[in-house]
């Protein structure tokens, strides 16, 4: 028996928004440099929603934007000071903000706008380059600072995980590690997926729960057919995955790495295209970013005190909820900060506002700092890196002028 690639998907229940949002693959780079600090960049897929993470609830027109998505107190959320409560799937990381050592960044954006298409939001993040760059095969700005370091061993630094993430491409080599082997999806048939499916409701329902899947896939995916035993099998495959914890084995790796010669790691955490169900998706998502960050901190010990942990997204979403109870693609989006070497204990940036006067296309939250600077930033305090380098070399056309000190 053998029946078409949509019911496939459907039965098997793989439902994000498109491949790029959905948790298929597992990529994880690593890179070694002269220093004793330590820089982890997290890229979680998918366009986390920035307004229920770190909650507004002091804006007074939050309230009538999400009348069933509830935030604040009511949905168990953690004060962050008067006006911003932390999402209750990050309660764990509640002591490190106690201790100044997490931090967020709300209302920023890379200089992608209104296409909101996730791989080409991916794309430009990872890439740290402007909106001419699209379409254009380019290195990533994790690579181009390795390859401005002048002391960097770029024969001893390597990447993690057989899909070759942007972010540390490039000139200086990386190797590869993952967890789990992966599906390999070429870049044209990613992009047909999403054209097909973008706007499916069915796949659209996103299998938020199915983080970090192992190889459940062959490339029978680009064939027009697939057998029902493959599907029974990819279904138990995805159950077997998610309860082995995927993103777990991950950040206890890149602990163990960065305990060593490793100084630089990059890895993605996929589930973050809410357009359904946000309340419990975006929880079991938030969930493993707290087991990540909590793991990281454990089994890095005394080195936790020299780590910076940036976990950033290709953008953010509507400010107000659609009739599935989810939030659609949008614009400005927040970044989580975390490490003994942050300066932390605080929300950077200046709140823009939720008005209707105030949102960005009046639909999105308006950004007002843009998230290669932040990067930069904490690269610049990280490892003393010039502004003119951070500026022309890694991020070209970035304007750092005002972007706050991140690290101690």
């Amino acid at each position: 028996m053998s029946i078409s690639r949509r019911k496939f998907l459907k039965r098997a229940g793989i439902l994000g928004c498109s491949a790029a949002a959905s948790p298929f693959l597992t990529p994880m780079s690593f890179a070694a440099m002269p220093s004793d600090n330590r820089l982890v960049v997290i890229i979680l897929r998918g366009g986390m929603d920035g307004l229920d993470v770190v909650q507004p609830y002091g804006d007074p027109a939050m309230k009538g934007l999400r009348p069933t998505l509830k935030f604040g107190e009511a949905a168990g959320a953690s004060d962050l000071g008067g006006f911003f409560s932390m999402h209750a799937g990050l309660a764990d990381l509640m002591p490190l903000w106690a201790k100044g050592e997490l931090a967020f960044a709300h209302a920023v954006s890379t200089p992608y706008r209104d296409k909101r298409s996730h791989f080409d939001g991916q794309d430009l993040l990872e890439a740290g380059l402007g909106m001419d760059a699209l379409g254009h095969r380019r290195d990533g700005w994790l690579n181009r600072m390795l390859q401005v370091m002048p002391e960097a061993d770029r024969h001893s630094g390597f990447a993690v995980g057989r899909e070759e993430m942007l972010v540390l491409t490039g000139r200086a080599p990386v190797s590869n590690w993952s967890p789990d082997t992966h599906l390999n999806l070429s870049a044209r048939l990613r992009r047909l997926l999403e054209q097909i499916y973008h706007d499916d409701p069915l796949f659209n329902a996103a299998v938020n729960e199915a983080i970090e899947l192992a190889e459940v896939l062959d490339p029978k995916l680009g064939e027009d057919a697939v057998s029902g035993v493959d599907a029974v099998m990819m279904q138990q495959q995805m159950i077997a995955s998610l309860r082995g914890g995927a993103h777990k084995r991950v950040a206890s790796f890149a602990a163990n790495r960065l305990r060593e010669e490793t100084r630089v790691a990059a890895f993605s955490i996929y589930g973050w295209d809410t357009h359904s169900n946000q309340k419990r998706a975006l929880k079991d998502s938030l969930t493993r970013l707290a087991d990540t960050i909590s793991i990281l901190k454990q089994e890095l010990s005394d080195i936790w005190g020299q780590t910076a942990v940036l976990a950033m997204t290709e953008f953010g979403r509507t400010v107000r909820e659609n009739g599935t109870r989810g939030t659609d693609h949008g614009t400005g989006g927040l970044m989580l900060l975390a490490g003994g070497a942050i300066a932390g204990g605080k929300v950077f940036g200046e709140w823009p506002g939720l008005s209707e006067g105030e949102l960005y296309q009046g639909r999105d939250l308006r950004p007002v700092m843009d998230l290669r600077a932040v990067s930069a930033a904490v690269m610049r305090g990280l490892f003393g890196l010039e502004r003119k380098l951070l500026e022309g070399a890694i991020f070209p056309g970035l304007d750092m002028a005002g972007a706050p000190e991140f690290t101690l």
